[in-house]
């Protein structure tokens, strides 16, 4: 599953960035490092405060992703993702057995979002995420014989779905463009049966009309 900013990594991070953030502050002359960072904290200060403030330090700029080339040998799917056409590129993982993960992008953008997660026999369940840290959505959807997979697409609290269809595409083949008509059936490689006499009558040539 994507990375989430939970968990013990998480605080050794906000630690640092909080010892940064004291270390790039300006000490007022005359003053020692306590009497600093006692002036800067007065007595009583909320502690769920301060860690607000160290939280919203340590949140990473939302930065769009580019295209992983590891990702290019991945199998392509192309489809739509709610009236929108999207390119998903879903390969294995290398140590998880039923682990996938990729990319996918909207047609004409050149910024990808980044899934990950499990596929369980013809379930898909992916978590995306638009800047590798933040769960921004979730996927599940089911496999078709054919190897194309359709299902919804969900805000992190599950909110907004959305349908998304997706087929796998040939090698070289681009996004369609929206809206595309079907092309009419090719026509048939049998030869046309040879038209009847003129004078036949219900599929019989020997009966003279008049007589």
């Amino acid at each position: 599953m994507m990375p989430s900013m939970k968990g013990p990594r998480t605080v050794a991070a906000l630690t640092i960035f909080a010892a940064l953030a004291a270390c790039n502050s300006p000490m007022p002359a005359g003053q020692t490092g306590v009497q600093a960072q006692n002036a800067r904290e007065p007595a009583g200060a909320d502690a769920h405060g301060a860690q607000a403030a160290i939280k919203e330090l340590a949140l990473p700029p939302l930065k769009p992703l580019t295209p992983n080339p590891e990702y290019a040998k991945f199998p392509r799917y192309v489809g739509t993702l709610g009236d929108k056409q999207i390119e998903m590129k879903l390969g294995a993982k290398t140590d998880e057995p039923s682990g996938v993960h990729g990319e996918y992008r909207f047609a004409g953008s050149p910024n990808v979002i980044l899934v990950a997660g499990d596929r369980d026999g013809d379930t898909l369940e992916i978590e995306e995420s638009n800047d590798g840290t933040h769960i921004t959505g979730n996927w599940v959807g089911k496999f078709a014989a054919d190897g194309s997979v359709s299902g919804e697409r969900m805000n992190p609290d599950d909110s907004n779905p959305q349908p998304f269809d997706l087929r796998p595409a040939a090698a070289g083949k681009t996004l369609p463009a929206t809206g595309t008509a079907k092309a009419p059936p090719a026509p048939s490689l049998e030869p046309a049966p040879p038209a009847p006499p003129k004078n036949a009558v219900g599929g019989t040539s020997n009966v003279i009309i008049g007589e």
